[in-house]
């Protein structure tokens, strides 16, 4: 019955012209922002009015001889074996078709693997599920995870409309900066599996194999936002795994490189402070939230059958040296977190773990102890 009044509803939307859902259609590539971009957008114009002329003048001629041709016309097929100069010409014509296309195809492919005279070079990692940027010219090392309202919206049960957040599942809390104007050389692999990395304006993508190096570079010259996904099937949270680049101007990509490096120089100073537990709790919860909330949930209930809890917990609650080695090193479905979280956030959420959801084991941990078993 409620199917059928569903149903009901949807002819009545329907009639009245309400719509009801809305998707956006696209016809044809992006054009993107980039050298590759418009040299592969271009590619495909010329290729696609190239097999419409192709279709038109198969079409035609097939069309036109089914007409003028036909039985009811008093047409009498011709009895005939064999026609050279037909088979020249159709293995020919194709010939040179091919051609055309294959030398501005090679051409266009020779540009987007040249990856020499670089201004500066970014080594990309892909993790479940983030991914992990290494600034090998500037000495900066950051990852790169799910925006936390966008992870707090997908979560099951939950009680935020996805449509309130801002670039829901393509937002990120710590996106990549590149310099506009200038050559930038991205070095790809991965520590787990295989993930791909897309950003639609840049025109490429590609896939970061663990144990394999891959290339690409990009130059960008208008600022600006730019967003993509990991496209490759690479777990549960596949789609919970986006890419954010930032393009500044060289005066503000300095500055934010000034930044970043006092941010390590911060996480290397909170390597050997003592915090308190109130401290690493409010912490612990920052990271639980952005790092553990996807799969053991945020109540820490845990999804029965594939993510244990951690609510009551023997591993919460038991031994902090087995807790803390689970953490740093993962086991099955769950990745390891040495090189993710700095020490002080692996203390931190630690401790909290053993301390929230009704836990309360009352330990702590410190950072110079993670730091000490790095």
């Amino acid at each position: 019955m409620n199917k059928a009044k569903r149903l009901l509803a949807g002819i009545a939307i329907s009639a009245l012209g309400v719509e009801a859902a809305q998707a956006e259609y696209k016809l044809n590539l992006v054009q993107g922002v980039t050298e590759s971009s418009h040299a592969v957008y271009g590619l495909h114009q010329y290729m696609l009015w190239v097999c419409v002329v192709i279709g038109v003048l198969v079409f035609g001629v097939m069309f036109y001889s089914i007409l003028h041709h036909r039985k009811s016309k008093g047409a009498v097929a011709a009895h005939f074996h064999e026609n050279t100069t037909v088979e020249i010409i159709w293995t020919v014509i194709p010939f040179l078709i091919l051609i055309s296309i294959a030398i501005p195809a090679t051409n266009v492919m020779l540009d987007m693997a040249d990856t020499t005279d670089s201004d500066m070079t970014i080594k990309v990692t892909g993790y479940q599920w983030k991914w992990r940027y290494e600034y090998l010219d500037d000495k900066i090392d950051f990852f790169s995870s799910l925006d936390a309202k966008s992870n707090a919206a997908r979560q099951k049960d939950s009680t935020v409309d996805p449509a309130s957040v801002a670039h829901y599942l393509l937002n990120v809390d710590n996106p990549v900066v590149i310099p506009a104007g200038k050559k930038v050389r991205f070095l790809f692999t991965a520590a787990d599996v295989i993930h791909s990395w897309w950003v639609p304006d840049f025109g490429w993508k590609k896939d970061a194999i663990p144990g394999f190096i891959t290339d690409g570079w990009v130059k960008v010259d208008k600022p600006g936002v730019y967003r993509g996904q990991c496209t490759e099937l690479c777990g549960r949270d596949h789609g919970f795994m986006p890419i954010v680049v930032e393009v500044k101007e060289e005066a503000d990509y300095r500055k934010w490189v000034n930044e970043r490096k006092q941010q390590s120089s911060q996480t290397q100073q909170d390597a050997n402070k003592t915090f308190t537990k109130a401290e690493l709790m409010a912490k612990g919860e920052e990271v639980y939230k952005s790092s553990c909330a996807g799969c053991h949930q945020p109540s820490g209930e845990g999804v029965k059958g594939s993510f244990p809890a951690i609510k009551n917990s023997p591993v919460a609650k038991g031994p902090i040296a087995a807790h803390t080695k689970l953490v740093l090193e993962g086991k099955g479905m769950m990745p390891g977190f040495r090189d993710m979280l700095s020490p002080a956030e692996i203390a931190a959420v630690v401790t909290y773990q053993r301390n929230a959801f009704g836990n309360n084991v009352g330990d702590q941990l410190q950072p110079k102890d993670i730091a000490a078993s790095r």
